[in-house]
Parts: C-alpha cells; sequence; structure tokens
C-alpha cells in the first residue's frame, strides 16, 4: 500500500509520476525498534533536492508524520521509501510543478549484510548525479546490461575513465594499505556512505577502473544493503573476506538509529 499526503493513494494520482518521471525521493531502512539510520540526513537530503527540482521548500515534520502513519502496525525490518512530485505537472509545462506532494511507500527489507556482488563495468554517467532523482531509465538499463552478461549489477565508469557509483549504490574501496577510499568523481552522496565517512578513516581519490581492480577490496553501499563486498569488477576477482569490510560492517550496525 501507498499514501499520498496520508491518504490512500489512487491510480490517478499517480499517472503523472509515470508519464513525467518527474521527482525525487529517499529510500530508508527501518529497523525492528522502528529507528532509522541517518534518519536526519534522509531529511536533509529531501529538502535539498525538492528545492532544486521544485524550487520549493519541504515541511519534513510532515513527512515524518506521514511516515509513521505508514509504518503503524507493521513488525520486522522493512524500506521505507518516500517521493516527492508535483501530482499536477504538465509535460508541456514543468516550471509550473512547484506544489510538491509527499508519496510514502513500504517494502520488505532483506537480512543483513546481502550476499558478495559481482559487478560489470558500464560507461555511464547519471543526470544530476548530486540528487536522488526518479529518472531511473539509465541506472535500470545499465543494470539490465550487466545482468544480461550474467552479473548482478553495473560499476559506473564516466567518460574520464574514473569509477563513480554503482546502479542504486556508492562503491567503496580497500587499497593494498588497507586503507578506505571513496571514488572523487560526480555521484550522488548516499546516507550510508556519509555515515561510514563519520566512523571510519578513509580518504576521497580518483580512481580509474585498472586501479579498482588492482584495490584489495571493494564495497557497495546504501540504505538496503549496508555494506556489501564486491565479489568481482568485470573478470577481476576480489577479496571478500577483507578484515576492514568486516570492521566497516561492524562500524555501520553501530550506528544508532533516530527515532521517527
Amino acid at each position: 500500500m501507498a499514501t499520498l499526503d496520508g491518504n490512500p493513494v489512487a491510480a490517478d494520482d499517480l499517472l503523472p509520476l509515470a508519464l513525467t518521471n518527474t521527482g525525487h525521493f529517499t529510500s530508508m531502512r527501518v529497523s525492528d525498534d522502528g529507528s532509522i539510520r541517518g534518519l536526519e540526513l534522509h531529511m536533509e537530503r529531501l529538502v535539498r533536492d525538492c528545492k532544486t527540482v521544485f524550487g520549493a521548500g519541504l515541511d519534513t515534520g510532515c513527512v515524518r508524520g506521514y511516515v509513521r502513519r505508514e509504518l503503524a502496525g507493521r513488525s520486522g525490518p522493512c524500506v521505507v521509501r518516500v517521493t516527492i512530485y508535483d501530482p499536477a505537472i504538465d509535460m508541456g509545462h514543468p516550471a509550473d510543478a512547484d506544489q510538491p506532494h509527499i508519496l510514502v511507500s513500504v517494502r520488505g527489507a532483506g537480512a543483513l549484510p546481502p550476499a558478495p556482488l559481482r559487478a560489470m563495468s558500464v560507461a555511464y554517467e547519471r543526470d544530476l548525479p548530486e540528487v536522488k532523482h526518479v529518472a531511473l531509465f539509465g541506472s535500470l538499463r545499465a543494470r539490465r546490461t550487466a545482468q544480461l552478461a550474467g552479473y548482478e549489477d553495473a560499476l559506473f565508469v564516466g567518460h574520464d575513465g574514473l569509477v563513480s557509483e554503482g546502479g542504486t549504490w556508492n562503491v567503496g574501496f580497500v587499497d593494498q594499505d588497507g586503507t578506505i577510499v571513496w571514488p572523487q568523481a560526480p555521484v550522488l552522496c548516499g546516507v550510508t556512505m556519509a555515515l561510514l565517512q563519520q566512523h571510519a578513516e578513509h580518504r576521497v581519490a580518483t580512481v580509474t577502473l585498472e586501479q579498482a581492480k588492482n584495490m584489495a577490496a571493494a564495497f557497495a553501499t546504501n540504505t538496503s544493503i549496508g555494506v556489501r563486498p564486491l565479489r568481482a569488477i568485470d573478470q577481476t576477482e576480489l577479496a571478500v573476506e577483507h578484515p576492514v569490510l568486516r570492521q566497516l560492517q561492524e562500524a555501520y550496525l553501530s550506528i544508532p538509529g533516530e527515532i521517527l
């Protein structure tokens, strides 16, 4: 079930979102106790992106209230997605869309951490990468390309030859000295990545595809998966039992959640 501004959503309410693909969102993993790691960062993202996409403010108090209402009576971990869009948007006059509404949907959450991931490098750069927008065609096409080739997801490489991010996740590396390296590239700065950067020593540097394959280890991060090791990039196998990966997983799980 999904709600729009706290009310059951109708198909007609969703048509503008489906037909124009204009809006932004954030996804948050809700723990068994109802808490959310990085909740305040998720709210900050929604406010920032709403200003960028619609030139409008956003009442995070309303967002929290609608999410609480949607989660009422649910048990077990889940992922709640908050999508911001204007149901009155018109394809011919997108500049008039400045009254965003709040769509809340919930799905089940998998166990943490998930199994290691095999990624295929794909040449792709997202539009407006700093915004978590709903225009997912390019990302999903890259993921489909990787899956048809026998991999599970895509690792994006820009036209400059630099690694940036994954299909719907940030990527990090562990170099041969055991240092965590985050790619310096136009990316969506994920909440999970931001939390890990606050709790683990790291450096930010450009990473070519060749350098990525020569790292001691690599991992994917987002709110749904936490810290997920990469088993391979293309045909290059990577260590999935590196001690730094275990430290990152433990560090992430130790971060206390915030209550709505």
